[in-house]
């Protein structure tokens, strides 16, 4: 696994879980697996007791060799048996300051296209350091993109022979574009500039050719891989997706059913499973509590978790003058708790709504305990995206028997099952146009079941409880995907 983040060293999104979380299934099934991240200021070798590989290791780059030392650790979870052994790459220069990708002064760092270069060419210095060469080398998103690049354009002449690549798509959104002065670093010829799909309008586009390169290519839902196909949600890359026919697909991402789990969760005020739901009745009235809220257990709560960004539709939700949320609570017999943090015109606008509503209340920033608690007391959750490659929020909602309100597009698509009112069957209320009109219908068709459909909404919640999201299945799908592209590359 190659990857620019892994809980619990390193963390912006949900790549970090699923690389992490993919690894511990894929390993618990038997398989040998290594993770590879960069060695960032904030992961302190001190702490997590990592070992120093011996020697300093040599990475070729174009400009001249660069040099770094690689520290070793094991990812808690995994077996004594079968142990997931985890690199971290340390260069001062490149990693050694605050910030993955950027700071809040510079989002993207001016150099980012060489420190991911490096990091991309130094996998293969260490499987050489190690002498370990394995069957597929698994990158994630536009940071490690290079490696199909540098495995298809030289490394595969040599003892990687036998290597398959695998690149992962998290976010079409990202790829990595820069001027094309960069491509000096990769140390490749101009020819593979082209060949190797680099060229972008006069840039350089990293993740373009990185799909352009891999042996196979996938995404992290079947609906989002459709999507991205398309005009409007390939992000320009659409073409080069569907060049791709059969080598690009969606896998579901799982969710993580030890930290996920109100039979098991320290987070909540008292576990509940779909066999006794009481304590999910507890953690409504500690929620009410908690926000400020009067504890009411009839009237309808709608959580909402979320990077407060653009792709999460908070225009359409709390667009100041035009946005639903203002009437939703105007207008409506419920009580509604944000938790998020983001853009700022979102923060201020969200902060003015809890000063002129009496039945709105939130929390700017992150908290663990109290995500935990929204997904355990809120009796609906509300996901309005632009896009959604895969979502995990829904997952967790649906686990712990809190219905999803969301826009019908990528995973969330492919995990809720719309409310059919004549047959109480669903798991969620759906929409398809993202617009403030349709997001006010939706919670108002939902609300209208809370009060009119108790039985309904009491079947649908124990109907999402049952659901399996584990990564396991998930897990059982890559390996199909590894042992078909091995076969496919190599016979």
């Amino acid at each position: 696994m190659v990857s620019s983040e892994a809980v619990p060293f390193a963390k912006t999104g949900g790549l970090a879980d699923m690389v992490s979380a993919l690894s511990l299934a894929l390993a618990k099934k038997g398989h040998e697996i290594r993770i590879v991240i960069p060695r960032y200021y904030a992961i302190n070798k001190d702490e997590l007791k990592l070992k120093t590989l011996e020697g300093p290791m040599g990475v070729p780059m174009g400009g001249g060799e660069e040099w770094c030392k690689v520290y070793e650790g094991t990812l808690s979870g995994s077996s004594k048996k079968n142990p997931i052994r985890v690199y971290f790459v340390d260069h001062e220069n490149f990693f050694g300051r605050d910030g993955i990708y950027g700071v809040p002064s510079e989002p993207d760092f001016l150099d980012n296209p060489r420190r991911f270069t490096f990091f991309c060419r130094s996998v293969f210095q260490l499987c050489r350091k190690i002498d370990w060469y394995p069957d597929v080398l698994h990158s994630h998103d536009w940071p490690c993109a290079l490696v199909p690049v540098f495995l298809k354009f030289g490394e595969r002449q040599g003892v990687f022979s036998k290597t398959v690549s695998v690149l992962t798509i998290h976010n079409l959104g990202y790829q990595g574009i820069y001027d094309r002065g960069n491509f000096y670093a990769t140390g490749l010829n101009w020819d593979t500039f082209y060949s190797a799909g680099f060229e972008d309008w006069n840039m350089m586009n990293l993740l373009k050719a990185g799909i352009c390169s891999a042996d196979v290519v996938n995404t992290v839902s079947k609906n989002y891989a459709e999507e991205t196909k398309t005009q409007a949600y390939g992000f320009r890359l659409d073409s080069t997706l569907r060049s791709r026919g059969t080598d690009y697909r969606g896998i579901l991402n799982g969710i993580d059913s030890k930290i996920w789990n109100p039979e098991k969760d320290p987070n909540i005020p008292v576990p509940y499973s779909v066999k006794n739901m009481e304590g999910k009745a507890k953690a409504k009235e500690v929620l009410q509590q908690e926000f400020g809220l009067p504890p009411s257990p009839d009237t309808p709560v709608i959580g909402l978790i979320s990077r407060l960004t653009f792709q999460k539709g908070v225009g359409e939700l709390f667009g100041p003058t035009y946005g639903s949320a203002y009437a939703i609570c105007r207008d409506m017999n419920l009580h509604f708790v944000v938790l998020g943090t983001g853009e700022a015109w979102c923060e201020n606008e969200i902060r003015s709504l809890a000063g002129k509503l009496s039945n709105f209340r939130a929390k700017i920033g992150y908290d663990e305990k109290f995500s935990h608690l929204i997904e355990a007391g809120s009796d609906f959750f509300i996901m309005p995206s632009r896009y959604e490659p895969s979502g995990l929020n829904q997952m967790y909602s649906l686990a712990y028997g809190t219905i999803p309100i969301v826009r019908k597009t990528g995973g969330l698509a492919d995990t809720v099952e719309n409310f059919d009112q004549d047959t109480g069957s669903g798991t969620g209320f759906m929409f398809d146009d993202l617009t403030p009109q349709a997001i006010y219908n939706t919670v108002g068709w939902a609300v209208w079941a809370y009060y009119n459909r108790k039985p309904q909404i009491e079947a649908m919640r124990q109907r999402g409880m049952k659901k399996n999201f584990s990564w396991e299945k998930s897990a059982g799908e890559y390996l199909l995907m590894y042992e078909e592209t091995i076969k496919k590359v190599h016979g």
